[in-house]
C-alpha cells in the first residue's frame, strides 16, 4: 500500500507527534493527503524542550495545527520506580492521554511513526500501542528508515537527518529511582554536548558521574574538547567517563 493510498481509507487522523524523523514525515505526508488531522505532543519531564522546539518547527513549517498535552509523569510511582516495565507503562499512559482527547476533537484513528525496520519484540512500548490500537502507516506501506530519511530530505524537512532519539528517562539505570533533578541535569549536559558539535550520542547516569557513549567519529572532537566538556558537565556529575565501546554510526 502507498501512503497517500491510507490517507484515502483514513481521512480523518489524529497524529502522537515527537518531532522526530518518523513523526515528522508522517505529519508531512498526512498533511498533504489526509482530509483533516491534528498532531498532539506531550510534554512531559522526560522529553528535552529542544525536542517540544522541534515539534513546533515543524508544524509551523507545514501549517499543521499542533496540541501540546502536559502530562506529570513523574507524579506516577510506577513510572518513577524504573522497572523494566517503564517504558509500557508511560506509552499507555501518554497514548491514553492522546486518544481521549483526540476523541474529543472527533478523531477517532490515533497514528503513530513506528517505521518498518522498528524492531518490535524486545520494546515494551509497542506492546501498549498495541493494546490501545495505535496505527503506523508507516509500518504498514513498508517504509523503514533509510527510505524515510531519503523521502524527508526531498520533501525540504530540517528532520531528514535527525539523530534518533530516545528519551531521557533512558540515561538512568533500570531500578534506579527516576527524579526531576536527574533528568534535568541530563537534559543540560546533553545540551551543552550538542552546542559543541556532539550528535547522536548519550549520556548514561552512573552513580553521581556522567558516562558519555559517542559515535567513534567523535571520540577524537572528546579528547579536543575536554576541558571544556569537564568545566561545564562537572558542575552536575562528580566525574565525566568516556566509553570506549563507541555508539555505533
Amino acid at each position: 500500500m502507498e501512503i497517500r493510498e491510507y490517507f484515502e481509507i483514513n481521512p480523518h487522523v489524529a497524529i502522537a507527534f515527537s518531532g522526530g524523523v518518523d513523526s515528522a514525515y508522517l505529519l508531512y505526508t498526512a498533511s498533504r493527503f489526509a482530509k483533516s488531522l491534528r498532531a498532539y505532543y506531550v510534554k512531559s519531564a522526560f522529553q528535552p524542550q529542544s525536542e517540544l522546539e522541534d515539534a513546533k518547527r515543524l508544524s509551523d513549517q507545514l501549517g499543521s495545527e499542533l496540541t501540546i498535552l502536559p502530562l506529570n509523569l513523574l507524579d506516577d510511582p510506577e513510572i518513577t520506580a524504573n522497572s523494566s516495565n517503564r517504558c509500557y507503562l508511560c506509552k499507555r499512559i501518554i497514548f491514553s492521554t492522546i486518544i481521549e482527547t483526540a476523541q474529543k476533537d472527533g478523531f477517532t484513528i490515533v497514528i503513530d511513526g513506528t517505521n518498518a525496520t522498528d524492531e518490535t519484540e524486545d520494546r515494551p512500548g509497542m506492546k501498549a500501542l498495541q493494546e490501545l490500537s495505535i496505527a503506523s502507516p508507516l509500518r504498514l506501506c513498508g517504509l523503514g528508515k533509510d527510505e524515510i530519511r531519503r523521502r524527508s530530505k526531498e520533501a525540504g524537512l530540517f528532520t531528514w537527518d535527525k539523530p534518533a532519539y530516545s528519551c531521557l528517562a533512558t540515561r538512568i539505570p533500570q531500578g534506579e529511582v527516576i527524579t526531576k533533578e536527574k533528568l534535568e541535569k541530563t537534559e543540560r549536559a546533553e545540551a551543552c554536548l550538542t552546542t559543541l558539535g556532539f550528535s547522536d550520542f548519550r549520556l548514561r547516569l552512573l552513580g553521581t558521574n556522567a558516562k558519555l557513549q559517542l559515535p567513534a567519529s567523535q571520540l577524537e572532537l572528546a579528547l579536543q574538547k575536554r576541558n571544556t566538556i569537564l568545566k561545564e558537565l562537572k558542575n552536575d556529575y562528580s566525574a565525566v567517563l568516556l566509553d570506549l565501546e563507541a555508539r555505533d554510526e
